[in-house]
């Protein structure tokens, strides 16, 4: 491919004058939230935690740039990109040490020099509608205070959003570290710290190696290595070889090849019962196979593989029969998978494995496992902290504890917490806002377990977020109403249609009539039939819907 460059390059090379990012506007707005932000830290702490040489690798960007030019549009990486932009600015603010900051303030903007005829811009430019916020609030020295001071209706976009959450995130986990190890940190970051640069002049050739660089392919996964290995240690002796081979490669048509994949980070889990700090095919290899190699190769496909892949088919296709027995069993595996994670999946594979036959303890379990992970995904714990919950949890099911494993139970203040946050601005957080809702549209419809097969469902706000000043919306509601009560729960329905952006700024009749109900059927959902029935929409009623929709889910969680 003409004028392919690649190369890897340590982060002090990436953000110098050599480059000169800019995301390109047709790419999509900046989204990593607090989790991705605060793994990235976490994965940045344990590689420093090593105290070694060794290089530490942040994977892969795509450009477009010519040879000639430090011009380079992000076609893959902006996420990376912006977010260690953040966090240098965030290390910037932080150090007491002069010359650290002014040397990080650098990482970030490019001065300007009189005798070379240059002028100061930033390393990052984002898209146009988040750019200047960015350079205020971000690429600015001493801007980061302000930056997570600022109320959420002073931020126009998500993307704006994310960058002042990041921010506050990154700076309060940073503010709790010494100046040393934040120095050393911020040397980690400009020595050994890399990224693998991908450029070329021609934005369809950019496209072609985003795209051979993201597709799924049929490459060798630790799963096929894995393979070669268990394999070879049982050898060809009467078949055998033979014979668990196809038994293998069975399990993986059971379950697809990705889910198959999967499975092994799994089983590390449920092994280690510890979150992963190292690649996959170190971790399994030390902590799971050389239990079982050399010499016992099909005990492990017998006792592991078979056992635990069966328990994954379970637990991904709730395909317990569906009677009383068995049906609360399924119930709980489809919530659990309408969590926005998958960090609870080792303890319920471990309970799907050890409690096969018995139905009731089954349930009893995941039960337990959803109020957990329905509580810590409104708190939004981010990996590190659930991963380690989950281990305990693990720990603590192997020993026997069961039902009443402590890591089950929610302290008083996770409690103040997940009430705290089921009261508060839900709408704005999307993986949240579609779970508590179908949550609750179930209790409310008394259906266990139901499944909607919609291809669509939208959580839409009766009271609208930007009501015409001619409508009844601003008669029956001050500004400050609006405010508090625009993104809470007792405000906000289901759907099973797309957005209308004129429809949702209907007057409340109207609304009902033309846009909840009609021959899409949105009215399918109880929590929407409720609204139906309602003959006013004021401050008063929503008031009371809160009030009866959070204590539903307090009832239910036992909160």
């Amino acid at each position: 491919m003409k004028d392919l460059a690649a190369g890897e390059l340590p982060l002090r090379k990436i953000f110098s004058s050599d480059f000169e990012f800019a995301i390109p506007d047709y790419q999509r707005p900046y989204a990593w939230g607090r989790e991705q932000a605060l793994q990235l830290l976490d994965d940045l702490e344990g590689a420093l935690s090593r105290d070694t040489d060794e290089p530490y690798f942040l994977g892969s960007i795509v450009l477009v740039k010519k040879s000639v030019d430090s011009r380079a549009d992000v076609i893959d990486g902006q996420q990376r990109l912006t977010t260690l932009s953040i966090l240098f600015a965030v290390l910037r603010d932080l150090t007491s040490n002069s010359q650290l900051a002014s040397e990080l303030a650098r990482i970030v903007v490019e001065p300007g020099e009189i005798m070379a005829g240059t002028s100061t811009k930033p390393r990052l430019t984002l898209r146009k509608r988040d750019a200047t916020f960015f350079t205020n609030h971000v690429q600015t020295p001493g801007a980061i205070s302000q930056l997570v001071s600022l109320d959420d209706s002073q931020l126009a976009t998500d993307a704006q959003r994310a960058i002042k959450y990041n921010a506050m995130a990154f700076q309060q986990r940073l503010s709790a570290w010494t100046d040393d190890k934040r120095r050393s940190l911020a040397a980690m970051l400009g020595s050994r710290t890399f990224l693998v640069v991908v450029s070329t002049p021609d934005l369809n050739s950019a496209h072609r190696i985003f795209s051979v660089m993201n597709a799924r392919g049929l490459d060798l996964t630790p799963a096929d290595i894995f393979k070669s290995k268990v394999i070879g240690d049982i050898g060809d002796t009467d078949g055998n070889a033979l014979e668990y081979a196809e038994k293998w490669e069975q399990e993986e048509v059971d379950l697809g090849r990705d889910a198959f994949a999967e499975l092994f980070g799994h089983i590390r889990t449920i092994f280690l019962k510890e979150r992963a700090s190292k690649v996959l095919l170190q971790e399994f290899d030390e902590g799971v196979l050389s239990r079982y190699l050399p010499g016992t190769g099909r005990q492990f496909v017998d006792d592991v593989l078979i056992p635990y892949s069966d328990a994954y088919e379970r637990l991904l296709t709730q395909n317990f029969p569906d009677d009383a027995t068995w049906g609360p069993v399924n119930n709980w595996l489809r919530r659990l998978m309408q969590v926005d994670n998958d960090s609870w999946r080792p303890p319920a594979l471990w309970a799907l494995r050890e409690h096969k036959n018995d139905p009731r303890t089954l349930a009893d379990l995941l039960q337990k496992l959803e109020r957990l992970a329905a509580s810590m995904l409104l708190r939004r714990v981010y990996a590190t902290p659930r991963g380690i919950r989950y281990a305990d949890l693990l720990k603590q099911l192997e020993r026997g504890e069961g039902l009443s494993a402590a890591a089950f139970e929610l302290s008083e203040d996770e409690v103040k917490d997940t009430r705290r946050k089921l009261d508060d601005h839900i709408y704005l957080v999307a993986p949240v806002r579609r779970y508590v809702l179908l949550r609750l549209d179930e209790l409310l419809a008394k259906q266990p377990g139901v499944s909607y097969q919609h291809k669509m469902i939208t959580v839409e706000h009766v009271l609208p977020q930007n009501p015409r000043t001619d409508s009844s919306w601003v008669r029956d509601f001050t500004e400050e109403q609006r405010q508090d009560w625009t993104h809470r729960l007792g405000n906000l329905v289901l759907l099973n249609r797309a957005k209308n952006s004129e429809a949702q700024n209907y007057d409340f009749a109207k609304k009902k009539d033309k846009y909840f109900s009609g021959s899409n059927g949105s009215a399918v959902f109880a929590l929407t039939t409720q609204v139906l029935t309602t003959a006013n929409w004021t401050p008063a009623v929503l008031q009371q819907r809160q009030a009866d929709l959070t204590s539903a889910l307090i009832a239910e969680w036992s909160l």
